[in-house]
């Protein structure tokens, strides 16, 4: 059985691990990463089972003008062994559930829309928004979790909220230089 709570800063080398063999270098050239890099996510959920983590998903502060409270989504990653348990619902359904708690507006994410679409997201409330490089347009989603937080958003997504410091740089993908611009 696995329980979900926020993320320890003691597991930024599982939760990397988990990422790396969940999603591989790729992770790194994604538009997504271009608002999360020298970031602190807003909010970080791990789930564990027997004490090792088995999931991992974050929501990152973003900007645009109009909007309000606006949350990025990603990466969510659960490990392959675990895959098919619901874990990475759960996961899900706990972040949106504390962002809306603490009062944010809306979540964008990149991603399937049949997987997230069971939750609420579509992509009709980012047709007036524009991510920081490429991105199929089908595949950029949002929710609002306060009515009207999307209705006057428009333009470039940025990044926002506070600063990584330096000193705690997340570690990179150890394969090849995964870096690439968008």
């Amino acid at each position: 059985m696995y329980a979900i709570d926020d993320e320890a800063p003691g597991e930024a080398g599982a939760r990397e691990a988990l990422l790396d063999a969940a999603l591989g270098p790729a992770r790194f050239a994604k538009t997504s990463e271009r608002l999360r890099e020298g970031r602190l996510p807003e909010l970080s959920l791990a789930a564990r089972e027997d004490g090792n983590l088995v999931g991992s998903v974050r929501l990152w502060s973003v900007a645009a003008a109009g909007g309000r409270g606006l949350l990025l989504l990603g990466p969510l990653a659960v490990t392959l062994e675990c895959r098919g348990q619901g874990i990475g619902a759960a996961l899900l359904r706990r972040a949106l559930n504390r962002a809306a708690a603490a009062g944010h507006g809306a979540v964008l994410l990149v991603g399937d829309a049949p997987y997230y679409g069971r939750f609420g997201f579509s992509a009709a409330p980012t047709h007036r928004l524009e991510m920081p490089g490429p991105v199929e347009r089908h595949r950029f989603l949002g929710q609002e979790l306060r009515p009207g937080a999307l209705s006057a958003a428009h333009g470039l997504l940025c990044a926002a909220g506070p600063w990584r410091p330096r000193d705690a740089a997340a570690p990179r993908f150890s394969g090849t230089s995964p870096r690439r611009a968008a």
